[in-house]
């Protein structure tokens, strides 16, 4: 895509949307995403807006007949979506010592609780965020999804912790184990 400098936001909105995509530069201003419905459109309604301010782009169907350099383009997405996992999994163990700090302060309370699952919440679009993009299921994904999914206990067993603090006497209240709940076409 090409624009003129006072096309600056832009620029910047462009690029944020391609990486969002979780496109691969070959060089400045190329580059290259898999042609799967959901992208290709993205892709369109980018190329639309770029058009009617001015700039100027295009949309190149590829084919890579050869498998080894289609087996290396992959490995070049994979490994962005990786750096991504990487990430995750380097923040997640700050929450996680959270919790382990309140519960041994004995703060479970229900203020804590709800900090905590905003936290968690958070991981969770952020992993399905990098999900999306994640067109040739990167390695890294399983380790970032089992790391989420133990915090989630974690913090299920921290708010058992923090009902049962709260509850009145001679009445245990049980938690809701923490699951992120996945929406279907029928609701």
């Amino acid at each position: 895509m090409s624009l003129t400098a006072g096309q600056a936001s832009l620029r910047v909105h462009v690029w944020r949307k391609l990486r969002s995509l979780g496109s691969v530069y070959l060089q400045s201003s190329v580059c290259l995403l898999p042609d799967r419905p959901d992208t290709m459109r993205a892709v369109r309604r980018l190329l639309d807006r770029v058009h009617g301010d001015g700039g100027s782009g295009r949309l190149l169907r590829i084919n890579l007949p050869d498998e080894d350099e289609a087996q290396d383009i992959r490995e070049e997405f994979n490994s962005a979506r990786d750096g991504e996992y990487a990430e995750v999994l380097e923040r997640l163990p700050t929450l996680a010592q959270e919790i382990t700090m309140e519960r041994g302060r004995g703060r479970a309370t229900y203020a804590e609780v709800e900090e905590s699952e905003a936290d968690l919440a958070r991981f969770h679009t952020w992993l399905g965020k990098i999900a999306r993009r994640d067109y040739f299921a990167a390695p890294g994904g399983e380790a970032a999804r089992a790391a989420v999914a133990a915090v989630g206990e974690q913090l299920a067993a921290f708010e058992e912790e923090a009902l049962n603090a709260e509850a009145p006497p001679g009445r245990p209240l049980r938690a809701v184990p923490h699951q992120r709940t996945r929406r279907t076409a029928d609701g």
